[in-house]
């Protein structure tokens, strides 16, 4: 047994949790979820702006519009993903694709300008395989095709008529399941945009469906996640045929990042689950011990009373002002709390588990 069984085993022991453990862990999943795979792929929301507007719906600060509604959509997806993960459903290209036209919402038109003044442009499609070759400029600087258009069709019927398949046949692990899929799915890239947030909700449809926890890909290890990739398309070779149809043993390194990934997300469910400290709180997967138990009173104040001042927060906490503005530039530093500049109140992004 290796460390990811082992710890999911951990997991599973532990179920089910409590209704106030399974609230407090559903709603850091929301958020660390849709934050991350977004910003992935460019979103500018920062984290907090993200849980204002999926766990209350509010607008704060200034962003791109498009941005608040990618990730309203993003929300949405995710909710859809997990419906159908419950059910037995085999898998089809009809909900890949389906799920592909809920994140991206409608068609829209991208304009280029090329050398000499010249304006170019094309549609992506909602839920509609590519109709025009794409690649990406890796950060290596090579450029990498992915499948063509022509291609693209037969390699996803082939690749969805394997997962349920190698589901059925219980050959893989569901890590080893989801890995693969994953692999296989982004060297397709079957779509013109979004390709990335579906490989990742997917991820999750395969590790759901199989009862384990669902994960998140942190943005701060992007480098790593797509080193992961490279690792194994050099192992392969350049052809997208060949990757859309890879083997475990060939994606050796992005299966080995994939389940050091898994084990890590599910040390971190545990330790939110089974955590009960008060000084103990969390931030985008991250456990924050604070030692004075006046951080705790800091952050319980301010959530409690989000326009509170700082002398009513040293009134509080038993200390003085001064100290209380140090632990305050030191919280919002490193993203636990901020301060929304339209009205003032104090917004706390780091959340406790008990």
């Amino acid at each position: 047994m290796d460390k990811t069984d082992a710890l999911y085993n951990q997991w599973k022991a532990l179920q089910p949790l409590s209704e106030r453990k399974q609230y407090l862990f559903s709603q850091r999943f929301t958020v660390e979820y849709n934050y991350n795979s977004n910003h992935i792929e460019g979103n500018t929301l920062t984290y907090g702006q993200t849980e204002l507007l999926l766990l209350f719906g509010k607008v704060s600060g200034e962003g791109n519009l498009n941005d608040f509604v990618d990730m309203k959509a993003s929300l949405v997806g995710m909710k859809m993903m997990e419906s159908e993960s419950a059910t037995r459903n085999p898998l089809t290209q009809n909900f890949i694709r389906q799920l592909h036209k809920t994140i991206l919402r409608e068609d829209y038109t991208v304009y280029r300008n090329l050398p000499g003044g010249i304006q170019t442009s094309y549609t992506i499609h909602a839920g509609c395989y590519k109709t025009r070759p794409n690649s990406v400029i890796t950060r290596y600087g090579d450029r990498f095709e992915y499948a063509s258009p022509e291609e693209t069709p037969a390699l996803m019927a082939d690749l969805v008529d394997w997962y349920n398949e190698a589901e059925q046949s219980g050959k893989y692990s569901p890590p080893e399941l989801a890995a693969l899929f994953h692999y296989r799915y982004i060297r397709i890239h079957p779509f013109e945009d979004g390709n990335g947030r579906i490989a990742r909700l997917m991820v999750n449809y395969i590790l759901s469906r199989h009862g384990w926890p669902m994960i998140v890909v942190r943005s701060r290890n992007k480098n790593e996640y797509i080193d992961a990739l490279h690792l194994s398309d050099i192992e392969i070779g350049p052809a997208p045929s060949a990757r859309a149809h890879a083997t475990l043993a060939q994606i050796k390194h992005f299966l080995n990042y994939f389940k050091k990934l898994v084990a890590a997300e599910i040390k971190y469910a545990i330790d939110f689950a089974t955590e009960t400290s008060p000084d103990v709180w969390w931030y985008d997967g991250q456990r924050i011990a604070f030692r004075s138990p006046s951080s705790r009173i800091i952050l319980q104040t301010m959530r409690q009373y989000p326009d509170c001042t700082i002398e009513f927060i040293a009134q509080k906490a038993g200390i003085v002002e001064a100290a209380v503005k140090k632990q305050l530039r030191q919280m919002t530093n490193k993203g636990y709390v901020q301060r929304r500049e339209k009205d003032g109140e104090w917004h706390v992004l780091a959340a406790a588990s008990v």
